[in-house]
């Protein structure tokens, strides 16, 4: 949200932005401003229906006014903490997640000015920035619970083993994606877990090995029979960076073989 709000501010040139995400399907919080000079809209509760952000929730689209106060085509439940800060011509866009409204950005005037189509371009594609980066996110958490229950499950045979080592592929090549640093580091954290889960009884000196990230990744996308340049448009890099990566891993396995390099991975703990 506060990455999306910063470009919307840069983008659009508008003075002030703000946003939340909804705590409940009727209610958000604003929690993140760019360029305020008040405190009169942090923390602010914005209800389904009220006012104008209430207004794009409800409705699910973007709806703007050219002078806030003055308008007859929203409630004016938050009149005094926007009168605060000043502010006139607001448009409001509701992050929408399958179908589903998860929160509201707001960018503002302090004059009564229309918003143009290139105001409401950039609002939308902000929008759609946190809405990117939350569908990421739900993704990487359905992942990680189906993950943590196969692998702690009380009855692991072959065909669970097979779903965790797809998790963990999965999971690994999400991570580049997330912005947020405490998710990452948390989806990092329990993609080690699954991996060293499988080789917690092999030979310590196998467990001696380290591959940077990129190289566990493509062992891990090699694992699952992907070529070079499947792994490459899973990955989002290109085919030659691939080859390098897995030149440089089956080397640090002892390996020779793109079999042998998968076989030594998991003979690691690099991979369940």
């Amino acid at each position: 949200m506060q990455a999306a709000l910063l470009r919307l501010r840069r983008t659009s040139g508008l003075p002030v932005v703000f946003g939340g995400l909804l705590s409940d399907p009727r209610h958000a919080r604003i929690a993140e401003l760019n360029g305020a000079q008040t405190g009169a809209l942090r923390g602010l509760v914005i209800s389904a229906g009220s006012g104008l952000g209430g207004k794009a929730i409800a409705l699910s689209r973007p709806c703007a006014v050219t002078d806030y106060a003055s308008s007859r085509h929203i409630s004016h439940e938050y009149d005094t903490a926007v009168a605060a800060e000043g502010l006139r011509s607001v448009v409001a866009v509701p992050v929408v997640v399958r179908r589903k409204v998860r929160g509201v950005l707001y960018g503002a005037l302090r004059e009564p000015l229309t918003l143009g189509d290139r105001t409401f371009d950039a609002a939308v594609s902000a929008a759609r920035d946190v809405e990117q980066a939350l569908a990421v996110r739900d993704e990487v958490q359905e992942l990680l619970a189906t993950a943590l229950e196969q692998m702690t499950g009380p009855h692991a045979d072959h065909g669970t083993w097979e779903d965790v080592r797809e998790a963990h592929r999965e999971l690994r090549a999400l991570a580049p994606r997330i912005v947020d640093p405490a998710l990452r580091d948390e989806l990092l954290v329990v993609c080690g877990r699954l991996a060293s889960a499988a080789g917690a009884n092999r030979h310590p000196a196998a467990r001696q090995v380290r591959l940077a990230p990129r190289e566990t990744d493509v062992i891990a996308c090699v694992a699952a029979g992907a070529t070079n340049a499947a792994a490459a448009e899973r990955l989002g890099l290109r085919p030659e960076t691939v080859k390098g990566y897995l030149r440089s891993a089956m080397r640090k396995l002892g390996a020779h073989t793109r079999l042998e390099a998968v076989v030594a991975a998991r003979r690691a703990g690099l991979l369940p």
